[in-house]
């Protein structure tokens, strides 16, 4: 009771701040979370290398082209533990001491950092590094297993980073290499470029390109049986500096654009530069956020046996505001959608007034004709318009000053598919599964800043989390994510390792339940071998329930087999009780009846401690699971204990139980003057008034986040399509109503 009257301050004063944290944040829970271990997949590593970020498969060959820092290796898809074949790509030393001398670091920075591996049309393949900030490309080749490079020696700038840090994205299109990245040493001068026979980029313009961070770029064949003669397009998500808004600093916000395929650029205006660049803004709003959370990784998902139309974007993005740090988000677009914003959705525009900035505000005058910005089309044909150098100046001219479309991009749904506390989501890989029933269901994997592997299938526009594996031996970024459905293998990289593990991982369940409420779309439950397998090549009757978790389908189990366990009169016994999941709730029995509690049993997370035993502690103890799923609520036993007194004289303790209870008093004893100690020191720092009274507020506070409320409505009565943003005088405005904004932390670096 004085222990609990002594911390009543604290807990009074941390009360506000509980609530704050729970308030509407969602928790999406995995149902297992899988710890490192060297049989959960194959691994690969060489001393002294690293930066294993970029990934080739090549299915035809057997091969994962994995690109390092100075360094190229041909690893066995099968089993990347195993090298084929590798070639260096080291830094000249005269290059090397020319980039010391422009105040780089000779270990970190001037080495060649392999960014970009992509397969040609001939089977060979284009690769570019860093190379001590001179970027540079070459053709590689594997050829009676050796790797080769041609000493080709091209230039790099415009395709490759400059630095091991800064951001790119790229893409080839038969042998076309679409790249974003920076074309200078600074990196201060951002560029979507093709390279081609007729290379073609954007403007070095803020309104084009503000202080970009890119993520990735994808192709769309939307030209396949278009009945408006549709061009394909190249599609890159990126973050920004946003221009629109009026702001005191610098605001991030996500974007996507899109370019046409067949792009020549203009005749006299935008002469080799973009007629069909475009962008918008991507809205993933999460809960109150008052400011957009940025786009770190996404994955274009094609169903091949669906139309184009109905092509997805999953999207992951984490948050720019500080009291949501710990949230990440996974949101998905539709291409069409994306694609209909861009063919038919109003422009900005950008207005001079008198404090000598521009404000951005739709466009309500005339649009020419034919549309600027669009692909070339049956409609622009009709015209005498057969390619982007017969568009009027009056088309080009108007695309040259407003690239940026006033509508936001929304997510099916009008909001996340998954919100998780916990470690930011980083990359992002989609498969589509046929499960025994039929049916088919998107599997998501998510690689992690704490570099594990989220596994979740999507079911009636919900997401529920199978598992979480830690994939390195420490807990480094995931910086790549590849999937292979020929192998039915994922392979992942960060820093120091490269890893690869099965999409199936069925034998982790050892019971009909518990493989049941897994949920997991690759699993099932084979009653003739009594094993959960993998599904994929099995004909024979299995037992599945991907969308309920049914788990009645399973047959009767065999019961858990009792334990025999001893202990001594006035001794310690602990029995262990693992979960089946995280979902699962733990509760114990003892002779049939629920446990009662004392200061002599002590239930924890995963186990049953009895203290200072008696006769009355002799008994059976059962440990039972209880696991909802949509189907129903399952109790299984988990463990089986039947717990004689050993023996000995009666009434005399052991000297391990005497032991024992002079511990538990010693900790008793230390918790309460700590105790005491932190009250002291608390009432000591109030009279000092190092910290304020928990009911007094700072003058500073008034126009701080935490006086701000929720989203506000939109003028006008229009209908909400982004995030509210907090104002520098304490009101909530919607992104359309720019404001003056707090300061906050720019993040450009991936």
């Amino acid at each position: 009771m004085s222990l609990l009257f002594l911390l009543a301050p604290m807990l009074l004063w941390l009360m506000p701040l509980a609530s704050t944290l729970g308030h509407s944040s969602p928790e999406c829970i995995s149902r297992k979370t899988i710890p490192y271990h060297k049989d959960n997949g194959h691994l690969f590593s060489k001393k002294g290398v690293w930066n294993y970020s970029t990934m080739l498969l090549r299915e035809d060959l057997g091969l994962l082209l994995l690109g390092a820092r100075d360094v190229i290796y041909a690893l066995d898809l099968d089993n990347i533990s195993n090298k084929n074949a590798s070639v260096e790509w080291e830094v000249p030393t005269t290059k090397q001491t020319e980039c010391k001398k422009k105040g780089k670091d000779g270990e970190i920075h001037c080495k060649n950092y392999i960014r970009i591996l992509h397969t040609m049309n001939d089977g060979r393949m284009y690769v570019c590094g860093t190379n001590a900030f001179d970027p540079e490309c070459d053709i590689m080749s594997y050829k009676d297993g050796r790797l080769t490079l041609e000493k080709k020696e091209e230039d790099g700038k415009g395709k490759c980073p400059f630095s091991p840090f800064q951001s790119y994205a790229s893409i080839m299109v038969g042998d076309d290499l679409y790249s974003a990245t920076s074309m200078n040493f600074l990196g201060s001068e951002p560029v979507v470029m093709r390279s081609s026979s007729v290379s073609i980029r954007t403007e070095f313009k803020s309104s084009w390109l503000n202080e970009p961070s890119f993520i990735s770029m994808a192709q769309m064949p939307e030209s396949e049986n278009s009945k408006e003669g549709d061009d394909d397009k190249v599609y890159l998500f990126f973050n920004e500096i946003a221009l629109e808004y009026d702001s005191y600093s610098k605001l991030m916000v996500p974007r996507v654009a899109r370019v046409c395929k067949g792009d020549l650029g203009g005749q006299r205006t935008l002469q080799k530069r973009w007629t069909s660049f475009l962008k918008a803004m991507v809205d993933c709003p999460v809960l109150e956020s008052r400011l957009p959370f940025t786009v770190q990784g996404t994955y274009l998902f094609c169903d091949p046996q669906e139309p184009l139309e109905g092509c997805l974007f999953y999207a992951v993005f984490t948050p720019q505001q500080a009291d949501l740090s710990d949230l990440t988000a996974v949101c998905v677009y539709r291409v069409s959608d994306i694609s209909a914003l861009f063919s038919k959705g109003k422009y900005k525009n950008s207005l001079p007034v008198e404090t000598s900035y521009m404000k951005w505000v739709m466009y309500s005058g005339e649009v020419p004709s034919p549309r600027p910005g669009a692909c070339i089309d049956n409609e622009a044909r009709k015209q005498g318009i057969t390619q982007t150098l017969d568009l009027p100046d009056r088309t080009l001219q108007f695309i040259k000053d407003r690239p940026l479309m006033d509508q936001a991009v929304l997510p099916v749904g009008e909001g996340p598919l998954l919100v998780r506390r916990g470690a930011a989501f980083l990359r992002i890989i989609v498969n589509g599964v046929k499960a025994v029933d039929g049916q088919k269901y998107n599997v998501v994997f998510i690689g992690t800043e704490s570099g594990t592997m989220v596994k979740a299938v999507q079911c009636d526009g919900k997401m529920f989390i199978i598992e979480e594996v830690e994939l390195f031996p420490s807990r480094e970024p995931v910086k790549v994510l590849k999937l292979s459905e020929v192998k039915g293998q994922l392979y992942a990289g960060s820093v120091s390792v490269a890893v690869q593990v099965p999409l199936a991982t069925c034998g982790r369940s050892l019971s009909c339940v518990d493989c049941v409420l897994a949920r997991d779309p690759y699993c099932a439950w084979d009653k003739t071998t009594s094993k959960c397998i993998s599904h994929l090549n099995v004909q024979r009757k299995l037992i599945q329930s991907v969308t309920e978790g049914d788990a009645s389908l399973c047959p009767a189990s065999d019961t858990v087999k009792p334990v025999n366990e001893s202990i001594w009169l006035r001794g310690n016994l602990r029995l262990p009780c693992p979960p089946p999941s995280n979902l699962a709730v733990v509760s114990w029995q003892m002779d049939s009846l629920p446990l009662p509690l004392s200061n002599h049993l002590q239930v924890s997370a995963d186990s049953l401690l009895i203290f200072n035993a008696s006769e009355s502690h002799a008994g059976r103890y059962r440990c039972l699971s209880l696991e909802r799923s949509q189907a129903g609520d399952y109790t299984t036993v988990v463990a089986d204990y039947q717990v004689r007194l050993a023996p000995g004289e009666a009434g005399r303790p052991s000297p391990q139980a005497r032991q024992d209870g002079l511990s538990l008093a010693g900790l008793q004893a230390a918790l309460g003057i700590v105790a005491i100690l932190l009250a002291a020191l608390l009432c000591w720092n109030f009279y000092s008034g190092h910290l304020p009274l928990p009911c007094k507020r700072g003058s500073g506070e008034e126009s701080g986040y935490g006086s701000t409320p929720p989203h506000a409505g939109l003028e006008g009565g229009k209908k909400h399509t982004g995030h509210g943003i907090s104002a520098t005088n304490g009101e909530n405005v919607s992104l359309h109503t720019p404001r003056p904004l707090q300061h906050i932390a720019d993040e450009s670096e991936i």
